[in-house]
C-alpha cells in the first residue's frame, strides 16, 4: 500500500528522531518517570534496525571507501566531545564507551574485510576481533553484526527483515537474561532476596530489566519500517545523520547541564 511505502529520506528523519529520543531516555533519566522513559527508550531500538541498513547501501555505492570511514571518524571525534555527558555514566549506561560513529566505521572494516578477505577461516577470525573491539563502542556486538547481514544476505526480502530480527530478539532476549535472577525470585517468593537484589542494583534493576527488552521491540519495529522501503532517495539526507548525530548530543547536554542533571563536561573530562 502506498501509504505504508517510505522513501530514504524518510526512513532515516524517522531514525533520527527516534535517536534524539532514546538519547533523551538516557541522559535525562534522573528527572524522568519511568512510564516516560520506557516508551522513548523503546523507539530508539528503531534506529540502527534503520541506518545499519544505509549504512550498507552507503557501502555499497561509496566510489571511496576511505573517505566515508573518514568522515564518520571526523564527525565521531567531534560527537565524542558530548558523548559521555548523555551516553556514559547514567542510570541506563553505567559505563563510558566510543560512540555509533566509531562502531559503523568498525562495521565497514568488517564489510570490506568480508568482500575482500577469500579465506572464509580467517575472515571469521578477524570478525571475532572486530566483535571484542565493538564492546568498547555503542551497541556493541550489534554494531558490527547487523550491517553484515544486511550485507551478506542475499534474498531481498530476507536481507530486509533478518538484521532487524535479529538485533529485536537480542535485546529481547539479553533483557530476560538480565530480568531472569529477579523473575526467578519473584515466582519462589523470596522477596527477601528480590529486595536485596533491588537494593544492590538500585535504579538499574528497573532500567535493565524494563528497558532492555523494550529496546528490541523498537528494532523490530525498525525490521517492518525497512521491509516497506520503497528503494527511492527522497530529499537529499547526505549529511542528516552526521550532522544530526554530534549536534543532538551538544544540545541535549546543554539542556541537561542547565537542568542539573549532567555535569559538565568534554571527552568525559569534568571542568
Amino acid at each position: 500500500m502506498k501509504f505504508l511505502a517510505y522513501d530514504a529520506y524518510v526512513l532515516k528523519l524517522i531514525a533520527v528522531v527516534a535517536m534524539v529520543l532514546n538519547h533523551i531516555a538516557i541522559g535525562w533519566a534522573e528527572i524522568l518517570p519511568l512510564g516516560v522513559i520506557l516508551p522513548l527508550y523503546a523507539v530508539g531500538g528503531l534506529t540502527y534496525s534503520i541506518m545499519a541498513f544505509f549504512i550498507v547501501e552507503g557501502y555499497r555505492h561509496t566510489s571511496d571507501l576511505k573517505k566515508y570511514i573518514g568522515r564518520l571518524l571526523i564527525f565521531g571525534v567531534v560527537a565524542q566531545a558530548f558523548h559521555p555527558m548523555i551516553l556514559g555514566d547514567t542510570a541506563i549506561l553505567p559505563l563510558p564507551f566510543f560512540n555509533i560513529m566509531f562502531a559503523i566505521a568498525l562495521a565497514l572494516v568488517v564489510l570490506f574485510l568480508y568482500d575482500n578477505v577469500k579465506s572464509r577461516v580467517l575472515f571469521w577470525l578477524l570478525f571475532v576481533v572486530a566483535c571484542i573491539l565493538s564492546l568498547i563502542m555503542d551497541l556493541f556486538i550489534v554494531s558490527v553484526l547487523v550491517p553484515l547481514l544486511y550485507h551478506s544476505i542475499k534474498t531481498e526480502s530476507r536481507r530486509r527483515t533478518v538484521p532487524g530480527v535479529v538485533m529485536g530478539l537480542f535485546f529481547i532476549l539479553s533483557g530476560a537474561m538480565i530480568a531472569a535472577p529477579a523473575w526467578a525470585m519473584y515466582a519462589a517468593g523470596d522477596y527477601a532476596a528480590l529486595q536485596e537484589f533491588a537494593a544492590t542494583a538500585g535504579a538499574m534493576s528497573e532500567y535493565l530489566i524494563l528497558a532492555v527488552p523494550t529496546f528490541g521491540l523498537g528494532a523490530l519495529l525498525g525490521a517492518v519500517l525497512i521491509r516497506n522501503f520503497n528503494d527511492e532517495r527522497g530529499k537529499r539526507s547526505k549529511w542528516l545523520f552526521y550532522v544530526a548525530y554530534p549536534a543532538h548530543l551538544a544540545i541535549l547536554a546543554g539542556i541537561g547541564i542547565a537542568l542539573g542533571v549532567v555535569s559538565a563536561s568534554l571527552f568525559g573530562f569534568a571542568f
